[in-house]
Protein backbone atom coordinates (compact mmCIF):
# COMPACT_ATOMS: atom_id res chain seq x y z
CA UNK A 1 0.00 0.00 0.00
CA UNK A 2 2.77 2.43 0.93
CA UNK A 3 5.47 1.04 -1.36
CA UNK A 4 5.57 4.31 -3.29
CA UNK A 5 7.16 5.95 -0.24
CA UNK A 6 10.07 3.54 -0.41
CA UNK A 7 11.22 5.50 -3.45
CA UNK A 8 10.98 8.88 -1.73
CA UNK A 9 14.14 10.66 -0.60
CA UNK A 10 14.86 9.09 2.77
CA UNK A 11 16.08 12.31 4.41
CA UNK A 12 12.53 13.65 4.16
CA UNK A 13 11.50 11.25 6.93
CA UNK A 14 13.17 13.52 9.48
CA UNK A 15 11.98 16.79 7.95
CA UNK A 16 9.82 18.89 10.29
CA UNK A 17 7.58 21.35 8.46
CA UNK A 18 7.66 25.06 9.23
CA UNK A 19 4.93 26.12 11.67
CA UNK A 20 3.63 29.61 10.80
CA UNK A 21 1.76 31.97 13.11
CA UNK A 22 -1.88 30.91 13.41
CA UNK A 23 -4.25 32.84 11.11
CA UNK A 24 -7.06 34.83 12.72
CA UNK A 25 -9.68 32.82 10.82
CA UNK A 26 -8.35 29.50 12.17
CA UNK A 27 -8.36 30.74 15.76
CA UNK A 28 -11.89 32.07 15.39
CA UNK A 29 -13.15 28.79 13.96
CA UNK A 30 -11.32 26.51 16.41
CA UNK A 31 -12.14 28.47 19.57
CA UNK A 32 -15.51 29.97 18.61
CA UNK A 33 -14.25 33.54 18.93
CA UNK A 34 -15.34 36.68 17.10
CA UNK A 35 -12.62 37.27 14.46
CA UNK A 36 -13.04 41.03 14.83
CA UNK A 37 -11.91 40.74 18.46
CA UNK A 38 -8.81 38.67 17.75
CA UNK A 39 -5.41 40.38 17.57
CA UNK A 40 -2.58 38.72 15.70
CA UNK A 41 0.93 39.65 16.86
CA UNK A 42 2.56 36.41 15.75
CA UNK A 43 4.14 36.82 12.31
CA UNK A 44 5.97 40.17 12.35
CA UNK A 45 3.44 41.67 9.95
CA UNK A 46 2.98 45.40 9.41
CA UNK A 47 0.44 46.67 11.98
CA UNK A 48 -0.69 49.47 9.64
CA UNK A 49 -1.66 47.15 6.80
CA UNK A 50 -0.39 47.33 3.21
CA UNK A 51 1.13 50.39 1.57
CA UNK A 52 -1.74 52.51 0.17
CA UNK A 53 0.25 53.09 -3.02
CA UNK A 54 0.64 49.33 -3.36
CA UNK A 55 -3.09 48.75 -2.92
CA UNK A 56 -3.91 51.25 -5.67
CA UNK A 57 -1.38 49.71 -8.04
CA UNK A 58 -2.71 46.20 -7.39
CA UNK A 59 -6.28 47.28 -8.04
CA UNK A 60 -5.21 48.64 -11.41
CA UNK A 61 -3.17 45.52 -12.19
CA UNK A 62 -6.20 43.30 -11.57
CA UNK A 63 -7.71 44.60 -14.80
CA UNK A 64 -5.00 42.68 -16.67
CA UNK A 65 -5.06 39.54 -14.57
CA UNK A 66 -5.98 37.45 -17.62
CA UNK A 67 -2.44 37.90 -18.95
CA UNK A 68 0.56 35.94 -17.72
CA UNK A 69 2.96 38.06 -15.66
CA UNK A 70 6.25 39.36 -16.97
CA UNK A 71 8.37 36.26 -16.40
CA UNK A 72 11.53 38.30 -15.95
CA UNK A 73 9.90 40.90 -13.68
CA UNK A 74 11.60 43.66 -15.67
CA UNK A 75 9.88 46.74 -14.20
CA UNK A 76 10.16 45.59 -10.59
CA UNK A 77 13.77 44.49 -11.00
CA UNK A 78 14.56 47.81 -12.68
CA UNK A 79 12.88 49.67 -9.82
CA UNK A 80 14.86 47.75 -7.21
CA UNK A 81 18.08 48.27 -9.15
CA UNK A 82 17.46 52.01 -9.43
CA UNK A 83 16.68 52.34 -5.73
CA UNK A 84 19.94 50.72 -4.69
CA UNK A 85 22.17 51.99 -7.50
CA UNK A 86 22.95 48.61 -9.04
CA UNK A 87 22.35 47.03 -12.44
CA UNK A 88 19.20 45.05 -13.17
CA UNK A 89 21.36 41.95 -13.66
CA UNK A 90 22.16 42.09 -9.95
CA UNK A 91 18.50 41.45 -8.99
CA UNK A 92 16.41 38.27 -8.77
CA UNK A 93 12.78 38.00 -7.65
CA UNK A 94 11.17 35.26 -5.59
CA UNK A 95 7.86 34.39 -4.00
CA UNK A 96 9.10 35.79 -0.75
CA UNK A 97 12.79 35.72 0.09
CA UNK A 98 12.14 32.13 1.21
CA UNK A 99 12.02 31.07 -2.43
CA UNK A 100 15.47 32.54 -3.02
CA UNK A 101 16.72 30.42 -0.12
CA UNK A 102 15.27 27.49 -2.06
CA UNK A 103 17.03 28.67 -5.24
CA UNK A 104 20.31 28.54 -3.32
CA UNK A 105 19.53 24.99 -2.30
CA UNK A 106 18.84 23.95 -5.89
CA UNK A 107 22.05 25.57 -7.05
CA UNK A 108 24.48 24.43 -4.35
CA UNK A 109 23.19 21.72 -2.01
CA UNK A 110 23.49 17.97 -2.42
CA UNK A 111 23.18 15.12 0.09
CA UNK A 112 26.00 15.19 2.65
CA UNK A 113 26.74 18.89 2.05
CA UNK A 114 26.09 21.28 4.94
CA UNK A 115 25.10 24.83 5.74
CA UNK A 116 26.22 26.92 8.71
CA UNK A 117 23.76 29.01 10.75
CA UNK A 118 23.46 30.45 14.23
CA UNK A 119 21.76 28.18 16.75
CA UNK A 120 18.74 30.46 17.10
CA UNK A 121 18.52 31.71 13.52
CA UNK A 122 15.49 31.57 11.23
CA UNK A 123 14.43 27.91 11.18
CA UNK A 124 13.67 27.86 7.43
CA UNK A 125 17.40 27.69 6.61
CA UNK A 126 17.60 24.31 8.33
CA UNK A 127 14.30 23.06 6.91
CA UNK A 128 15.23 23.84 3.32
CA UNK A 129 18.72 22.39 3.73
CA UNK A 130 17.12 19.15 4.90
CA UNK A 131 14.89 19.22 1.83
CA UNK A 132 18.03 18.82 -0.28
CA UNK A 133 19.53 16.15 1.98
CA UNK A 134 22.07 18.56 3.46
CA UNK A 135 23.03 18.88 7.12
CA UNK A 136 22.98 22.00 9.27
CA UNK A 137 25.83 23.09 11.53
CA UNK A 138 24.26 25.23 14.25
CA UNK A 139 26.78 27.50 15.96
CA UNK A 140 26.06 28.69 19.53
CA UNK A 141 25.07 32.35 19.68
CA UNK A 142 26.00 33.95 23.03
CA UNK A 143 23.40 36.49 24.16
CA UNK A 144 21.27 35.24 21.25
CA UNK A 145 23.48 37.16 18.80
CA UNK A 146 25.35 35.62 15.86
CA UNK A 147 28.94 34.76 16.71
CA UNK A 148 30.48 35.40 13.30
CA UNK A 149 34.06 34.29 14.12
CA UNK A 150 32.72 30.99 15.46
CA UNK A 151 30.52 30.58 12.38
CA UNK A 152 33.49 31.14 10.09
CA UNK A 153 35.51 28.61 12.10
CA UNK A 154 32.70 26.04 11.74
CA UNK A 155 32.98 25.96 7.95
CA UNK A 156 34.46 22.75 6.59
CA UNK A 157 35.09 21.26 3.17
CA UNK A 158 31.44 20.19 2.86
CA UNK A 159 30.00 23.64 3.66
CA UNK A 160 28.21 25.29 0.76
CA UNK A 161 26.24 28.15 2.35
CA UNK A 162 26.52 30.33 5.47
CA UNK A 163 23.31 32.08 6.52
CA UNK A 164 23.36 35.29 8.55
CA UNK A 165 20.05 36.90 9.47
CA UNK A 166 20.64 40.55 10.30
CA UNK A 167 18.55 41.54 12.20
CA UNK A 168 17.91 37.99 13.27
CA UNK A 169 14.50 36.36 13.57
CA UNK A 170 13.39 35.43 16.24
CA UNK A 171 15.88 37.17 18.55
CA UNK A 172 15.76 40.72 17.15
CA UNK A 173 19.55 41.07 17.54
CA UNK A 174 22.07 42.17 14.92
CA UNK A 175 25.77 42.25 14.14
CA UNK A 176 27.68 45.32 13.01
CA UNK A 177 29.00 46.18 9.57
CA UNK A 178 32.55 45.86 10.88
CA UNK A 179 31.83 42.29 12.04
CA UNK A 180 30.34 41.47 8.65
CA UNK A 181 33.38 42.95 6.91
CA UNK A 182 35.66 40.59 8.80
CA UNK A 183 33.47 37.57 8.05
CA UNK A 184 33.21 38.30 4.34
CA UNK A 185 36.97 38.72 4.08
CA UNK A 186 37.60 35.49 6.00
CA UNK A 187 35.19 33.08 4.26
CA UNK A 188 36.60 31.37 1.18
CA UNK A 189 35.04 32.32 -2.15
CA UNK A 190 33.61 28.85 -2.84
CA UNK A 191 31.14 29.21 0.06
CA UNK A 192 28.01 31.31 -0.44
CA UNK A 193 27.35 33.95 2.23
CA UNK A 194 23.61 34.67 2.38
CA UNK A 195 22.80 37.85 4.29
CA UNK A 196 19.09 37.73 5.17
CA UNK A 197 17.91 41.31 5.68
CA UNK A 198 14.14 40.91 5.93
CA UNK A 199 14.03 43.53 8.70
CA UNK A 200 16.82 45.88 7.62
CA UNK A 201 14.41 48.76 6.82
CA UNK A 202 13.59 49.05 10.52
CA UNK A 203 17.20 49.99 11.28
CA UNK A 204 17.94 53.73 11.56
CA UNK A 205 21.46 53.17 10.21
CA UNK A 206 21.60 49.77 8.45
CA UNK A 207 24.90 48.18 7.43
CA UNK A 208 26.00 48.76 3.84
CA UNK A 209 25.97 45.20 2.61
CA UNK A 210 25.53 45.93 -1.09
CA UNK A 211 29.22 46.80 -1.28
CA UNK A 212 30.13 43.13 -0.82
CA UNK A 213 28.80 41.54 -3.96
CA UNK A 214 30.66 43.92 -6.24
CA UNK A 215 33.95 42.27 -5.20
CA UNK A 216 32.67 39.08 -3.59
CA UNK A 217 30.62 37.02 -6.07
CA UNK A 218 29.79 34.55 -3.30
CA UNK A 219 27.68 37.07 -1.31
CA UNK A 220 23.90 37.47 -1.75
CA UNK A 221 21.62 39.86 0.13
CA UNK A 222 18.02 38.72 0.69
CA UNK A 223 15.20 41.21 1.25
CA UNK A 224 11.41 41.16 1.27
CA UNK A 225 8.30 43.24 0.71
CA UNK A 226 6.48 41.36 3.47
CA UNK A 227 7.47 43.55 6.40
CA UNK A 228 7.82 47.31 6.15
CA UNK A 229 5.73 47.57 2.94
CA UNK A 230 3.00 45.40 4.52
CA UNK A 231 2.75 42.98 1.59
CA UNK A 232 3.21 39.62 3.31
CA UNK A 233 0.14 38.15 1.60
CA UNK A 234 1.66 38.73 -1.84
CA UNK A 235 4.68 36.49 -1.11
CA UNK A 236 7.32 38.53 -2.88
CA UNK A 237 10.97 39.15 -2.10
CA UNK A 238 14.25 39.67 -3.89
CA UNK A 239 17.94 38.95 -3.86
CA UNK A 240 20.86 41.24 -4.69
CA UNK A 241 24.16 39.71 -5.75
CA UNK A 242 26.95 39.65 -8.31
CA UNK A 243 25.52 39.18 -11.79
CA UNK A 244 27.23 35.79 -12.18
CA UNK A 245 25.49 34.43 -9.07
CA UNK A 246 22.16 35.92 -10.16
CA UNK A 247 22.54 34.35 -13.59
CA UNK A 248 23.07 30.94 -11.98
CA UNK A 249 20.09 31.30 -9.64
CA UNK A 250 17.82 32.40 -12.50
CA UNK A 251 18.28 28.90 -13.92
CA UNK A 252 16.66 27.40 -10.81
CA UNK A 253 13.57 29.64 -10.99
CA UNK A 254 10.20 28.45 -12.29
CA UNK A 255 8.71 30.49 -15.15
CA UNK A 256 6.27 33.16 -13.94
CA UNK A 257 7.20 32.51 -10.31
CA UNK A 258 6.13 36.02 -9.23
CA UNK A 259 2.58 36.98 -10.20
CA UNK A 260 1.68 40.25 -11.91
CA UNK A 261 -0.40 41.61 -9.00
CA UNK A 262 2.49 41.10 -6.62
CA UNK A 263 4.93 42.74 -9.02
CA UNK A 264 2.74 45.83 -9.37
CA UNK A 265 2.12 46.12 -5.63
CA UNK A 266 5.77 45.61 -4.75
CA UNK A 267 6.99 48.26 -7.19
CA UNK A 268 4.56 50.81 -5.78
CA UNK A 269 5.36 49.82 -2.19
CA UNK A 270 9.06 50.20 -2.92
CA UNK A 271 8.44 53.84 -3.85
CA UNK A 272 6.13 54.61 -0.91
CA UNK A 273 8.78 56.26 1.26
CA UNK A 274 6.27 58.14 3.41
CA UNK A 275 4.48 54.93 4.37
CA UNK A 276 7.74 53.19 5.22
CA UNK A 277 8.78 56.12 7.41
CA UNK A 278 5.42 56.04 9.21
CA UNK A 279 5.69 52.30 9.78
CA UNK A 280 9.24 52.67 11.08
CA UNK A 281 8.16 55.28 13.61
CA UNK A 282 5.11 53.33 14.80
CA UNK A 283 7.32 50.29 15.31
CA UNK A 284 10.03 52.27 17.11
CA UNK A 285 7.55 53.82 19.53
CA UNK A 286 5.72 50.53 20.10
CA UNK A 287 8.93 48.60 20.65
CA UNK A 288 10.17 51.16 23.19
CA UNK A 289 6.81 51.05 24.95
CA UNK A 290 6.66 47.26 25.19
CA UNK A 291 10.26 46.94 26.35
CA UNK A 292 9.67 49.57 29.05
CA UNK A 293 6.57 47.68 30.20
CA UNK A 294 8.50 44.42 30.32
CA UNK A 295 11.08 46.11 32.56
CA UNK A 296 8.32 47.31 34.88
CA UNK A 297 7.07 43.75 35.17
CA UNK A 298 10.59 42.34 35.70
CA UNK A 299 10.19 40.20 32.58
CA UNK A 300 13.41 39.26 30.85
CA UNK A 301 13.46 40.26 27.17
CA UNK A 302 15.99 40.49 24.36
CA UNK A 303 16.52 44.14 23.31
CA UNK A 304 15.33 44.23 19.70
CA UNK A 305 16.14 46.31 16.64
CA UNK A 306 13.36 44.71 14.56
CA UNK A 307 9.55 44.83 14.69
CA UNK A 308 9.19 42.08 17.29
CA UNK A 309 10.46 41.25 20.77
CA UNK A 310 11.44 37.99 22.44
CA UNK A 311 10.22 37.85 26.06
CA UNK A 312 10.68 35.20 28.74
CA UNK A 313 7.33 34.21 30.28
CA UNK A 314 8.40 30.99 32.03
CA UNK A 315 6.48 28.49 29.89
CA UNK A 316 6.13 29.82 26.38
CA UNK A 317 3.82 27.15 25.02
CA UNK A 318 1.44 27.35 27.96
CA UNK A 319 1.29 31.15 27.89
CA UNK A 320 0.81 31.04 24.11
CA UNK A 321 -2.19 28.71 24.51
CA UNK A 322 -3.75 30.82 27.26
CA UNK A 323 -3.31 34.00 25.25
CA UNK A 324 -4.80 32.22 22.24
CA UNK A 325 -7.96 31.45 24.19
CA UNK A 326 -8.27 35.15 24.91
CA UNK A 327 -7.99 35.98 21.21
CA UNK A 328 -4.36 37.14 21.34
CA UNK A 329 -2.06 35.35 18.89
CA UNK A 330 1.70 35.39 19.53
CA UNK A 331 4.42 32.81 18.81
CA UNK A 332 5.75 30.15 21.15
CA UNK A 333 9.45 29.47 20.64
CA UNK A 334 9.76 25.69 21.16
CA UNK A 335 10.92 25.10 17.57
CA UNK A 336 13.78 27.52 18.24
CA UNK A 337 14.83 25.66 21.41
CA UNK A 338 13.60 28.57 23.56
CA UNK A 339 10.72 26.91 25.46
CA UNK A 340 10.46 29.64 28.11
CA UNK A 341 9.97 32.43 25.59
CA UNK A 342 7.32 33.91 23.33
CA UNK A 343 7.85 36.31 20.42
CA UNK A 344 5.44 39.21 20.08
CA UNK A 345 5.17 41.46 17.03
CA UNK A 346 5.04 45.18 17.71
CA UNK A 347 1.49 46.30 16.91
CA UNK A 348 -0.46 49.53 17.00
CA UNK A 349 -0.70 51.33 20.36
CA UNK A 350 -4.13 49.78 20.94
CA UNK A 351 -2.88 46.29 20.07
CA UNK A 352 0.20 46.65 22.27
CA UNK A 353 -1.93 47.70 25.23
CA UNK A 354 -4.35 44.83 24.65
CA UNK A 355 -1.42 42.38 24.56
CA UNK A 356 -0.10 43.63 27.91
CA UNK A 357 -3.52 43.41 29.51
CA UNK A 358 -3.99 39.85 28.27
CA UNK A 359 -0.45 38.90 29.30
CA UNK A 360 -0.99 40.33 32.80
CA UNK A 361 -4.16 38.29 33.16
CA UNK A 362 -2.47 35.10 32.02
CA UNK A 363 0.60 35.56 34.22
CA UNK A 364 -1.61 36.44 37.20
CA UNK A 365 -3.58 33.24 36.64
CA UNK A 366 -0.33 31.27 36.54
CA UNK A 367 0.85 32.85 39.79
CA UNK A 368 -2.51 32.17 41.48
CA UNK A 369 -2.52 28.57 40.29
CA UNK A 370 0.97 27.99 41.76
CA UNK A 371 0.07 29.49 45.12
Amino acid sequence: MNQIFDNANQWLNDLVSYVPGKPIEDVARELGLDPDKIVKLASNENPLGPSPMAVKAMQEALQKAHYYPDGGGYHLRAGIAAKYGVGIDHVILGTGSNEIIEFLGHAFLRPDDNIVTAEHAFVVYKILAKLFGAETIEVPDPNLTHDLPAMAAAINDRTKIVYIANPNNPTGTMVSEAELDRLVDRVQRNVVIALDEAYYEFLPDPPNTLKYFRNHPNVIVLRTFSKIQGLAGLRIGYGLAHEDLIRLLQKTRQPFNVNSIAQAGALAGLRDDAYQAKTREVVRQGRDFLQAEFRKRNLEYVPSVANFILVNVGNGKEVFQKLLRRGMIVRAMDEYKLPEWIRVTVGTPVQNQRFLEDLDQVLTEDYTDKT
